[in-house]
């Protein structure tokens, strides 16, 4: 039977923030890392997949280790990106509303730096930052960190691999008597490296059953497509999902911007982000994507970390990752706090041999998913130009004139038999481009 927040260790104030939220029972990583935080002195190690709230694991015992008649900084949390950040910095303040002494401050890039320098004048007892953003801080003098207590290193796997250096900076900064709560959804050799280096010889290592609890929910599938077709079959696949809300994984910036095109163009509700946008527009397209006014969102593996989105009902590898660790984070997006959902990774034939490693090593076993057959792909393409057609927008600038002349020639015709004439003609043209594309494509081989 799961434990109450209380049986933890959690104090009133916060039991009450939960309750509003309607959090009511602790999660396994909760449950598990929670006493430890509170009332041991060691530093900790977490093992969890994405989505088994982590968050709260470590939130929760420092607002309630924090000691607000000390006005210096206390805790520094570090997050890999800001979305990250501003989900970590959006949860401790839900669950501080019953704790308003405890000051928290978010310090993740992408955004003026002045106002945030202007804001660590005033108290303040927690941090979030992005490695970055931090390290600018401390250069100019704005922030002192050499009294903290407590860091934390959340979704510390892809801090190692792609922010060493910045991290080993922030390090040095902080004092060496300090407990260290790291968080991670993955155990590569870096992990274990950067622990043995940075942390106390006595640490705490605590893991949810991986194979359980990470994948729980989540239908793991594959298709398997010539270059041709791939963007017809991800239409089709889209088309079939109509309403739900899900992410699309492409590795390069580049093939974000393209497929985002090719979506656009047939009047699908999606939007991009990847690093190279500005903070604004990447806020504003998360924004619309969670407010539901996008059902698609297409990213790099930025989006990967830091997403905490409900009702996400499919993630779709639209290429496959470089390495298993990566499919965790893209594919932890959907299946969160209870619910199913549905990963489908894309494959071209040459790719097939590759998911023998993901199995082995994530512990999970993919099925095939079946492929839209020519006919539903000619269909659903006829399908998409109809609702571009029904989208499109009158055109004011051509004169009276000409329309009646367009109108004299269909007059004779009733609706329907406009609609089976116009189809006809699609299909017609449709069919001739795709036989030339495959004539051409066979003459350059």
């Amino acid at each position: 039977m799961s434990k109450q927040f209380s049986e933890l260790g959690i104090i009133a104030p916060l039991q009450k923030s939960l309750a509003d939220l309607n959090i009511s029972k602790p999660t396994e990583i909760q449950e598990k890392a929670i006493p430890i935080l509170l009332n041991q002195q060691e530093d900790f190690v977490g093992l969890a997949k994405t989505g088994t709230g982590k968050t709260a694991a470590f939130g929760l015992p420092l607002l309630q280790l924090i000691n607000v008649e000390n006005t210096a900084i206390q805790a520094v949390i570090i997050a890999p990106t800001r979305e990250l950040g501003q989900q970590i910095y959006n949860s401790l303040v839900s669950f501080s509303t019953n704790l308003p002494a405890i000051s928290i401050a978010s310090i993740c890039g992408g955004i003026p730096i002045k106002p945030q320098i202007e804001s660590l004048k005033n108290n303040t007892h927690i941090v979030v930052a992005t490695p970055g953003r931090l390290i600018d801080l401390i250069k100019r003098g704005a922030i002192n960190i050499k009294n903290a207590q407590y860091l934390v290193l959340d979704e510390a796997d892809e801090m190692v691999t792609s922010l060493k250096e910045g991290l080993d900076e922030i390090l040095k900064e902080l004092p060496k008597k300090r407990r260290t709560f790291l968080f991670t959804a993955t155990m590569p050799g870096t992990i274990k490296q950067l622990i043995q280096n940075y942390m106390s010889k006595h640490v705490i290592e605590v893991s949810v059953d991986m194979k359980t609890t990470g994948h729980q929910g989540i239908d793991h599938q594959y298709v398997v497509v010539d270059p041709i077709e791939k963007l017809d079959v991800l239409m089709h696949f889209l088309n079939s999902k109509e309403g739900e809300r899900g992410i699309i994984f492409c590795k390069t910036k580049a093939a974000v911007n393209k497929l985002a095109k090719n979506l656009a163009i047939n009047k699908f509700s999606s939007g991009a982000i990847h690093g190279s946008l500005t903070q604004p527009i990447r806020d504003r397209i998360m924004g619309q994507f969670r407010e539901g006014h996008i059902k698609i969102l297409i990213a790099t593996d930025l989006a990967s970390r830091g997403i905490d989105v409900k009702d996400i009902a499919y993630v779709v590898n639209y290429h496959l990752p470089d390495v298993p660790e990566t499919y965790v984070h893209r594919s932890g997006r959907t299946a969160r706090a209870g619910a199913n959902g549905l990963s489908l990774t894309v494959l071209q034939p040459e790719e097939v041999a590759d998911l023998a490693e993901f199995e082995t090593e994530l512990g999970i076993v993919f099925s095939k998913f079946k492929k839209a057959d020519a006919q539903s792909i000619e269909e659903n393409n006829a399908l998409l130009w109809a609702k571009k057609i029904f989208k499109t927008k009158p055109n004011h600038e051509v004169s009276e004139e000409f329309k009646n002349k367009i109108r004299t020639v269909f007059h004779h015709l009733t609706k329907e038999e406009l609609i089976e004439k116009i189809l006809a003609n699609h299909l017609s043209q449709n069919n001739n481009t795709t036989t030339k594309e495959v004539v051409v494509k066979k003459r350059k081989k």
